[in-house]
């Protein structure tokens, strides 16, 4: 018998004509390890929801979802709340408590768990997830890595059967998504807690997961092993964009037997069939020299006066007209630095100026009228109205013509609330409202969380498209792979200062960490490769396969 089962589920949400989720259908038996991909705003959220009852939009339904064989609607409470557990896409949004054991403990108090039993379980998970020196510390305090692993933790307390998760690397920068998918992996295996994860990051989770569950447009349209399903694909199907970079290679190559899912089975299985004569392509031709939009300059900040430094003697500048993207850690100060541009935060000493006027210079809000917008990693913070149609008339009333150029489809989103959105469709429509204030300078943080690949590219359009105008970018992002693909400049931030600053081909084929999985397969075949084209190219110029 199936641990979880969707049998004909349809759902409509309160006055829309067309469903979310249309006829669904899909099963796990217990222990499976499941990913479920798919385009942005195709139901992913929706559908994890309706298997935790006490999380399940206000919706018309018909079909349903059975647990261990009941209808979810049959459970008692105790066996739904402490048997299916949820992890979040924002971590701030399910901590509750101002302790990291007061969080632990929250769920089995609500269980109404003996409190011997209640204090062995804290122990034992505060040592399994190397916890213990977190216990007393505020989760406020913690980092969005360590935040998520607390969630993690705090479900995984009540001993669940069934953990489900919508996105919850989107917001962790590569090391740290690494290590909490690599968590889920070993709880699968050490536990046979049966997994349902909803991601768009799949290039280290496929590799491990056992089943795959393909939705599009409200459906399960393809369910079946990762390497079955990902064989059988298309290569030009749409999907095919987010899927781990072994197997974009595979396919473009068009390359015999099975499809290899990991950097390592690439390199085994791929790289020695492929002529290596030439092994580096010319590097891109230098940007035009143009004069600087930002300039920073031995800038110290802190957020309290007895604080530590956030950031820390940082130098940098960005030319007018450029996609600069600043990676760095979880904490790194990625976010402050965007802060401080903005004129959100003033550093105590050091200097920033804004296209060579001191920042202070700017009164009387001229800062912010046409000259230097933020879009935040938060970008429900930018919501104040009813309706999507609502938050972009509130900047411009003529909306749609100034928007006309603009790669996505709003007018579905026109009539929702915005908090009635996917994360992926919030980030579009936030990113739309930025825009029609015209900024010359784009200040974005995390903008790619939430989109599936050919929304990224499109996304990517349409900065190259703002850049081409002379507006410029500064984004900020734990997107390797954008980054990679669509940066002009790329600069690595850590402890408050940039370290280093290159053009993308360089700066990720020097990275041992911080790089593309492209640069990890190509490595000692061919030099300064961090994208799949750029390896399908040299490999075509070599003569393809051996």
């Amino acid at each position: 018998m199936a641990l979880l089962a969707a049998e004909h589920l349809t759902v409509t949400f309160p006055e829309c004509e067309a469903p979310v989720l249309n006829d669904v259908n899909f099963s796990l038996e217990t222990g499976d390890f499941a990913v479920l991909c798919g385009a942005t705003g195709c139901g992913k959220t929706t559908l994890l929801r309706m298997c935790k009852r006490e999380l399940s939009p206000l919706c018309s339904q018909t079909g349903g979802v059975r647990f261990d064989g009941e209808p979810l609607a049959a459970l008692d409470a105790k066996t739904s709340a402490g048997t299916i557990g949820f992890v979040m896409q924002h971590p701030e949004q399910q901590i509750v408590t101002d302790k990291v054991w007061h969080e632990l403990a929250f769920g089995l108090e609500n269980l109404n768990t003996p409190q011997d039993i209640m204090r062995r379980r804290i122990a034992e998970i505060a040592s399994y997830f190397g916890m213990e020196d977190w216990l007393e510390r505020d989760p406020a305090s913690l980092s969005g890595g360590q935040k998520q692993l607390l969630n993690l933790a705090s479900v995984m307390i009540m001993q669940p059967r069934l953990l489900l998760l919508d996105e919850p690397t989107a917001q962790l920068d590569p090391i740290a998504a690494a290590d909490f998918l690599t968590t889920l992996h070993r709880l699968n295996q050490d536990f046979s807690v049966t997994i349902l994860l909803a991601e768009h990051r799949l290039e280290e989770v496929i590799p491990q997961c056992s089943r795959l569950l393909l939705m599009d447009r409200g459906t399960v349209v393809m369910q079946d092993a990762p390497r079955t399903l990902l064989s059988a694909l298309p290569a030009d199907a749409p999907v095919m964009a987010g899927m781990p970079a072994a197997v974009r290679l595979h396919h473009a190559l068009g390359t015999k037997g099975d499809c290899p899912l990991s950097v390592s089975e690439a390199r085994h299985m791929l790289m020695p069939q492929l002529c290596c004569k030439q092994d580096a392509l010319p590097e891109p031709d230098p940007l035009p020299e143009t004069a600087p939009a930002l300039t920073v300059s031995d800038a110290y900040f802190r957020y309290e006066r007895q604080g530590r430094d956030i950031l820390n003697g940082l130098c940098f500048s960005v030319r007018t007209g450029e996609l600069y993207c600043m990676i760095g850690g979880n904490g790194a100060g990625k976010s402050t630095v965007l802060s401080v541009l903005s004129g959100l935060n003033r550093c105590y000493a050091g200097k920033v100026e804004i296209f060579g006027r001191r920042i202070q210079d700017y009164k009387h809000r001229s800062l912010h009228q046409q000259c230097v917008t933020l879009l935040p990693q938060d970008v429900q913070t930018v919501f104040l109205r009813n309706t999507a149609a609502e938050e972009l008339a509130e900047i411009d009333k003529n909306y749609e013509t100034v928007l006309h150029d603009f790669p996505f489809d709003l007018k579905p989103l026109y009539p929702q609330h915005p908090y009635d959105l996917s994360g992926g469709e919030q980030q579009l429509l936030a990113l739309a409202k930025v825009m029609l204030t015209k900024p010359r300078l784009l200040l974005l943080d995390e903008p790619t969380k939430g989109l599936d690949a050919q929304s990224k590219r499109r996304l990517a359009d349409v900065l190259h498209g703002l850049t081409a105008q002379g507006v410029t970018v500064l984004m900020v992002t734990h997107d390797i792979e954008f980054a990679a693909c669509h940066a002009d400049r790329c600069g690595f931030l850590s402890r408050g200062a940039l370290i280093s600053a290159d053009i993308p081909t360089r700066f990720f084929s020097e990275n041992a960490f911080y790089t593309t999985a492209a640069s990890r397969i190509s490595r000692g075949y061919y030099r300064q490769t961090v994208t799949v084209e750029q390896i399908v190219t040299l490999a075509e110029q070599n003569g393809g396969c051996r």
